[in-house]
């Protein structure tokens, strides 16, 4: 499948970009969770405050229970991280490892520091990352046009598409999920494949949804029925009066949120519902789809922009750097493509995600 929401528009087509290299030293990249809280400091649970290089994330958590002497699922964490970077994320194991602690330090693994808590870490259990990313060999010329890219993304948002690495090579797993919606799943799927293929139709769906507002020149305008969020966080509600919810809208108080298709998934009205139900039927599906799956696509609704509000840019001897932290679940390459116009390594990303 190669359906045109895996590359979705953007936001500074007029633009040009900078170009240039990633992820050419794992320290290039650099990925720091934003934790949902901090240990207590008393509980059955030690956190760990882990830095590891150049590690894929199920390893990771397979080398800290084999170098502890516990079970893999005795291992905690919030979110993935990349693999060709520097990460640095807590991860909880139970307190009775605490004296094997030392033996964890090595082959690009290293413990920080230490706290006891009263719960495991789960996934989601984090607030974002915070990235600091070298592109290197830019093209040094596009100084004024970064900044113009960088200062409308500080304005009207990033949006908040999810990246190509979602939807697996080819749009491979987006057609596992098409098969598991009607029904004809490989036999022998894993439940874990299974469940990800599904919320990678979700994510297609909704970067289809995202991609026609930002094509008809809706990205900044609220729509009558329209469900909106509060910013950063909190209640949904649908738009009933739209020049006072445009109003707080650019005040940055509310945002819209866009669909995660499911059963429970919040509703639209109006326009908006009009809008939505357009982008399921001209995908082939409709709300019913997704029934008789259980929990595993309840729906749920995502933000349409994400605001960067520490979004930093320095140009160094060895290139650009960029620094800016994202809530979890949103994708830093779809900055990256932004910058730098060219198509950029899709192969990891934080998959802390927040489907349903």
């Amino acid at each position: 499948m190669n359906h045109p929401a895996m590359t979705p528009p953007l936001l500074t087509p007029d633009l040009p970009g900078c170009g240039g290299m990633i992820r050419v030293r794992d320290e290039d990249f650099e990925v720091e969770e934003v934790p949902s809280y901090e240990p207590g400091g008393a509980g059955d649970h030690l956190f760990l405050w882990v830095e590891k290089r150049g590690m894929a994330p199920e390893y990771f958590a397979r080398q800290i229970a084999q170098r502890l002497g516990i079970s893999p699922g005795a291992v905690g964490t919030a979110g993935l991280k990349d693999r060709h970077a520097v990460t640095r994320q807590w991860v909880s194991v139970p307190k009775e490892a605490e004296p094997n602690v030392g033996k964890i330090d090595g082959n690009g693994v290293r413990v920080l520091k230490t706290g006891r808590h009263t719960n495991k870490l789960k996934p989601g259990h984090l607030r974002g990352n915070r990235f600091r990313i070298l592109i290197r060999t830019p093209d040094a010329t596009k100084v004024d046009a970064v900044a113009a890219v960088l200062d409308r993304i500080r304005t009207q948002g990033l949006p908040n598409f999810y990246g190509p690495q979602r939807f697996g090579r080819d749009g491979g797993t987006v057609d596992l999920g098409l098969q598991c919606l009607a029904g004809k799943a490989p036999r022998r799927i894993r439940p874990f494949l299974f469940r990800f293929a599904l919320s990678a139709v979700q994510s297609l769906l909704f970067n289809d949804y995202l991609a026609r507002r930002l094509r008809d020149g809706l990205f900044r305008t609220v729509l009558d029925g329209d469900v909106m969020a509060k910013w950063p966080a909190g209640g949904m509600f649908v738009t009933r009066d739209v020049p006072a919810e445009q109003a707080r809208f650019d005040a940055k108080e509310i945002v819209p949120a866009g669909p995660m298709f499911g059963k429970k998934t919040y509703p639209a009205e109006g326009a908006a519902a009009e809008r939505e139900a357009a982008v399921l039927r001209d995908n082939g599906l409709s709300l019913n789809s997704f029934g008789g799956f259980g929990k595993l696509v309840l729906g749920t609704r995502r933000h349409n922009m994400v605001y960067l509000d520490d979004l930093t840019a320095a140009w160094e001897p060895e290139g650009l750097r960029l620094g800016f932290t994202l809530p979890a679940g949103s994708y830093a390459t779809v900055l990256l493509r932004e910058v730098m116009k060219t198509a950029v390594d899709e192969q990891d990303e934080p998959a802390d995600e927040d489907g349903e």
